[in-house]
């Protein structure tokens, strides 16, 4: 009797399929780890792992496996087991996150709601699009909505778990450059910039745990960085940069452990903050470049300027290689600081477009140019170093390319294309 049952459960366990087994009512129940499941990749840092890249970029050495229309956005495409998830903007009214096959670049899903905006000032002349980078965890996938409005979906389905309206909820301001900040994941919880504040919510209910950093709104208290998780003067933290300042914050309790402002033009902080050891990189917009050093003595956090230099990022987070930031320019150039002292070893003579989405692997680094180029270099901390370059699209590419493996996802303004890179 209990061999026939055996034989039964077996028989059943054989007829469902691997997407059967592994959802149930929806609901991934043992999701595989995404390739690349956020705002620059893994680990948040443009960092890439797997074979060796090619030592060259030529219509041979990349083909392109599929190429999706879609509307316009600045997100980048982000990857999870057999989905490709991206966003963006219909008909100036309406968000939409579109769930594609990873293989073929079918569409699996898609969801919408109404919550597109008009951005102001210079920031209109490229369009009004969805900014930020979705995130998921494979189970659910969580989106930023121009309207401060955060969105959980189940990745499998596209069915809405829950969403937050930050406007709503908390009276605050509406963020005049819209919801920029990307969602960062850990653990039961989702972090993000909104709301006039930096914000956790718990991942299964949306439920806000503590708001920090509160800020006046509006225009100067949109923040534009991502934060990161950061293990600093032996203190596992969120950091942070906000409009005005760089702040480490405790994780359970939301409590700001140090702070230092950040001089900017208009509040225009927008790269993602670099972890150097105790320390901190940052960059800002009419202004210059600084390492912030932060110690710990007697249970109280210290922040001091370690060096400071002249060079001037824009929107463009740096990459780091070999104690050397690798770093996109306000003036279109590319340029390379030695962490240590702080001096800028080069810059490059050519100018490029307005902003570069960056990965790095070992001692090269693969970017892509706002003007549609794929430039490939070699990290060298002596003199700018171009192996090959590709041009990619004849549109404009504002969102942060995605590599998993032999695989390079683009997202195009108007599209997302594939292709698979012939190694060595």
């Amino acid at each position: 009797m209990i061999r026939c049952l055996f034989l039964f459960l077996m028989m059943i366990a054989a007829t469902v399929s691997p997407d059967e087994s592994s959802f149930a009512g929806d609901k991934l129940e043992k999701p595989e780890t995404p390739p690349w499941p956020q705002w620059r990749g893994p680990n948040r840092d443009g960092q890439v792992g797997g074979p060796a890249w090619p030592d060259r970029l030529s219509k041979d050495s990349l083909k392109q496996l599929w190429r999706i229309p879609l509307g316009p956005s600045y997100s980048g495409p982000i990857v999870a087991n057999d989905l490709v998830f991206t966003t963006e903007t219909k008909n100036k009214e309406l968000e939409v996150v579109v769930a594609l096959d990873r293989k073929t670049g079918k569409e699996r899903w898609r969801s919408e709601w109404k919550g597109a905006m008009t951005v102001p000032f210079f920031a209109a002349a490229n369009g009004s699009w969805i900014r930020s980078t979705p995130a998921t965890d494979g189970e659910r996938l969580f989106v930023a909505g121009m309207r401060d409005v955060l969105v959980c979906l189940n990745a499998k389905s596209g069915k809405e778990e829950w969403r937050v309206d930050f406007v709503k909820e908390l009276k605050s301001p509406l963020p005049d450059f819209g919801f920029v900040c990307s969602p960062l994941l850990d653990g039961d919880f989702v972090y993000v910039q909104a709301g006039a504040s930096f914000a956790k919510l718990e991942k299964a209910t949306g439920k806000i745990v503590w708001r920090s950093l509160n800020d006046k709104g509006g225009m100067f208290g949109s923040a534009f960085s991502s934060p990161i998780i950061a293990t600093v003067a032996g203190k596992r933290q969120l950091i942070v940069q906000g409009r005005e300042k760089l702040a480490g914050v405790d994780i359970d309790k939301g409590e700001v452990l140090w702070s230092q402002v950040v001089p900017n033009f208009r509040g225009m902080n927008i790269l993602t903050p670099m972890p150097v050891g105790d320390a901190i990189f940052t960059s800002s917009y009419g202004n210059k470049s600084w390492l912030y050093k932060v110690s710990l003595d007697k249970d109280r956090f210290a922040v001091a300027e370690a060096w400071t230099n002249n060079t001037q990022a824009y929107m463009s987070s740096p990459v780091q290689i070999d104690g050397h930031a690798y770093l996109h320019l306000q003036n279109q150039r590319f340029a390379c600081i030695d962490l240590k002292t702080g001096k800028k070893t080069w810059t490059s003579d050519d100018r490029f477009g307005q902003y570069w989405s960056m990965v790095a692997q070992g001692r090269h680094i693969l970017a892509l140019d706002q003007r549609g180029e794929l430039l490939l270099m070699r990290a060298n901390p002596e003199k700018f170093d171009l192996i090959d370059s590709l041009k990619i699209s004849d549109q404009p590419t504002w969102a942060h390319l995605a590599v998993v493996g032999d695989e390079i996802y683009i997202r195009e303004l108007n599209a997302l294309a594939v292709y698979r890179w012939k190694r060595k």
